[in-house]
């Protein structure tokens, strides 16, 4: 998927990134900087998670690395840690590296939540595609999702952030198919954290085998009464704060609008039977 960035004012004062083959705009109304806070690092727990005594290193996985916003502010978290904290090892995945180099020129960075030690890691990002700190590794797998996803180690991840192009520029990754790849890749405790609420979007991760609730209020939520949310997704209903319940299910039954465009045939019979709507009462 090739990429024509250029960086633009939102309507809130702040810089953005927009692809002007798209017109998709990333980290909308709000900024990079606050929209990773809000949807991705705060939610997500990750400077608690590192505090948690593993040999092992914290994976997440960064589907979208687009501007570098995300993946920059949880190494900023991992960097900020004492040094006995867990490491933290970011895996980035994206077609095109050209919207984080226009993030990082001089006029740029600081709107991106660029300081120059994050600089530098993500120049070497875009020289070597990798960088590692004694606090943190940070590759980049170029290419297309679907193909470099099953390239993974499996039952790996611990977190990720699921940030690609919205449905109507990249629809191939908010699929039954794109979520089944991911869920593999997933070890116990993982949750996954993206803006996408739609309910076809967590109808695809239910048929994947994921358990889904609510994620945060989102940065369109800008009419009055409206409160957007993204969506949290996890292998176990107990790792979601907000899980979706039984009154979700009659919605989603109702909805004009309900399922992925490569849903089975038997998807609502399938979805209708996840542990968690059977173990579920009232709620959202």
């Amino acid at each position: 998927m090739s990429l024509d960035p250029e960086v633009v004012i939102t309507r809130t004062g702040v810089k953005a990134i927009r692809d002007r083959l798209t017109g998709e705009l990333m980290h909308p109304v709000v900024g990079p900087s606050i929209e990773s806070e809000r949807l991705y690092v705060a939610p997500s727990r990750l400077a608690a998670r590192l505090r948690v005594a593993d040999e092992r290193p914290l994976v997440l996985l960064d589907v979208g690395l687009g501007a570098g916003s995300n993946a920059i502010a949880a190494w900023r978290v991992s960097e900020a840690a004492s040094a006995g904290a867990r490491r933290l090892h970011i895996v980035s995945f994206d077609q095109s590296l050209d919207a984080m180099a226009m993030a990082l020129e001089p006029e740029h960075a600081a709107s991106f939540g660029f300081d120059e030690p994050s600089c530098v890691a993500a120049r070497a990002i875009l020289q070597h595609g990798r960088h590692e700190t004694a606090r943190t590794t940070w590759q980049f797998v170029n290419g297309d999702l679907l193909t470099t996803l099953p390239t993974q180690e499996k039952a790996a991840a611990d977190l990720v952030f699921w940030d690609p192009f919205s449905t109507g520029a990249n629809p191939t990754l908010w699929t039954t198919r794109a979520f089944g790849l991911l869920f593999p890749l997933c070890r116990a405790g993982v949750t996954v954290h993206t803006y996408g609420g739609a309910t076809s979007i967590r109808s695809a991760m239910l048929l994947a085998g994921f358990a889904v609730g609510e994620g945060e209020v989102t940065g369109d939520s800008t009419k009055a009464g409206q409160r957007k949310r993204g969506t949290v997704a996890a292998l176990r209903t107990e790792d979601l704060e907000r899980p979706l319940t039984r009154r979700w299910l009659e919605r989603l039954e109702r909805s004009s609008a309900p399922l992925p465009s490569d849903a089975p045939a038997d998807a609502m019979a399938r979805i209708r039977a996840s542990a968690q709507f059977a173990a579920s009462r009232g709620g959202p």
